[in-house]
């Protein structure tokens, strides 16, 4: 998930953003814009980095295996097919 820093500065960019007469007629809209944002992305479906770098090792790993597999196949009905023929 996200650290509070980076929700922290989403909303300090957006509150600074807001023209000065409308941030001082809500004394707590920076309040509201962190909640706001927070709440938006907590609706994503996130990952860390660290979990993406996992994930994309497993999927590295089980791409290879699936590859050296479609090849064992191959290689097994073409011996299947040099003793049996060609439409057994």
């Amino acid at each position: 998930m996200i650290d509070i820093r980076s929700i922290d500065e989403i909303a300090r960019r957006i509150h600074e953003s807001i023209p000065p007469g409308v941030r001082e007629a809500t004394g707590d809209l920076r309040q509201h814009i962190r909640a706001g944002v927070q709440a938006g992305l907590g609706k994503l479906d996130l990952v860390t980095r660290e979990e993406f770098d996992v994930q994309r090792a497993v999927l590295l790993r089980t791409r290879e295996k699936l590859e050296l597999l479609e090849r064992m196949v191959e290689l097994l009905e073409a011996r299947l097919e040099a003793f049996t023929g060609p439409n057994h």
